[in-house]
């Protein structure tokens, strides 16, 4: 009797070892190959009693180290032509994600057809105190205001030459690099020509973010005459570059910006001087609609995801008017399933861009919004992504 009394804990260890191990196994395999369910029901539940900021953090980092691959292969139907360059597929990363350049090849594996990063400010800089980041968990948005916390052009820009040296050749990352200026800077023209001068060697185009609620004084460099200034002199800037590194160059705008403000920046680019090559459409929000459920909707900061979803649309489908579709945009703001990239596409983005619904479903969200935007296509008759580009924009108007 005293030996079985002995060997029975024995045994009930050894039980939970192997069952701890099994479970371990289960869910690092799950993690790695994206598995929906998995990430939904467990392994983003847990994410989210994690501090934002540090579940951010650790997040670049999982990245950067490629623990995440969900499996999709991109298809002929998802393949464009966008800024005369061919993209595998339309589903890029919003800047703010990935803020130093740290894990660019581990977001391509997840099955993102574009990468952009930053932004980045010629000098390092903190950004605002903590905490600035907010999840709204009942409304599935966050607000932040990270303030353009960055570790500057030089250390970035080593980052990104270091990560193109290692890349294959057929799996090159089509980048972008979203440039900031700093907060005490006294000259922000100078800061944005700097940007375009140091990394147009390493990017595939560059974007010139001035929509940021975050940096003070930042969204009145979007004033007509200021912002016929800055894009006068980074297109000048670029064009003193080698013609091997002249790169393509977007502006992203603000989602408050009145009728009458839009109206003024697309007669800004429509001029040759000013003419820009894209439009990002939209930054974050200072509004605060009244659906917000969450306590810390009114947290100060920029709110995205769905809160943000058909302000972003409609503004996409005015300023794809107002351009009369001949300046391509990228489609930002609470994209969350296949439909919700296809309504933007439809409004008149060539390409969109994910960050919210990144960080509450985790990689799996790539794949899945990728095979309901392809379904979507094929159900509607477009042979392909630039079929369909604008031609549902009076819907969303």
């Amino acid at each position: 009797m005293s030996a079985c009394r002995v060997r029975t804990p024995h045994k009930i260890r050894s039980l939970l070892k192997v069952t701890g191990l099994g479970a371990g196994v289960f869910s690092a395999y799950s993690v790695w190959r994206g598995d929906e369910k998995f990430y939904n029901n467990v392994f983003m539940p847990i994410v989210r009693l994690i501090p934002p900021e540090t579940a951010h953090d650790l997040a670049v980092l999982g990245v950067k180290w490629k623990l995440f691959r969900p499996a999709h292969q991109d298809t002929e139907r998802l393949r464009t032509q966008f800024l005369g360059m061919t993209f595998s597929n339309p589903i890029g990363i919003a800047a703010g994600f990935d803020k130093h350049g740290e894990a660019v090849q581990g977001l391509q594996l997840i099955g993102f057809g574009f990468v952009e990063i930053g932004s980045v400010t010629p000098e390092p800089q903190p950004g605002n105190a903590r905490p600035r980041i907010f999840r709204l968990n009942e409304d599935k948005a966050i607000v932040n205001r990270y303030g353009f916390n960055s570790e500057g052009h030089g250390v970035v820009y080593d980052r990104l030459r270091e990560s193109r040296e290692q890349e294959h050749p057929e799996q090159r990352v089509m980048l972008g690099v979203n440039l900031g200026k700093n907060k005490l800077s006294l000259d922000a023209i100078a800061d944005y020509v700097q940007g375009v001068k140091r990394f147009g060697t390493l990017a595939d185009y560059l974007v010139i973010n001035v929509s940021s609620p975050n940096t003070p004084g930042l969204r009145t460099l979007q004033s007509k005459n200021t912002l016929q200034t800055l894009l006068t002199e980074v297109l000048k800037a670029r064009a003193s570059l080698p013609a091997n590194e002249q790169r393509p160059i977007l502006l992203k705008l603000a989602p408050d910006l009145s009728e009458e403000d839009l109206r003024e920046i697309v007669e800004v680019v429509r001029v040759k001087a000013c003419a820009v090559d894209g439009l990002i459409v939209s930054n974050t929000t200072i509004d605060r609609p009244p659906t917000l459920r969450s306590n810390n909707a009114g947290q100060l900061g920029g709110l995205s995801g769905p809160p943000l979803k058909q302000r972003s649309t409609a503004m996409i489908a005015k300023v794809y008017k107002l351009t009369e579709g001949k300046i391509p945009i990228i489609g930002v703001g609470g994209i969350f399933t296949g439909e919700d990239a296809f309504e933007k596409i439809e409004a008149g983005a060539s390409a969109v861009q994910l960050y919210t619904s990144f960080i509450f479903h985790g990689p799996p969200v790539v794949p899945k919004i990728k095979r309901e935007l392809e379904r979507l296509l094929e159900a509607n008759g477009y042979a392909n992504v630039q079929a369909a580009v604008g031609k549902g924009v009076d819907k969303y108007l």
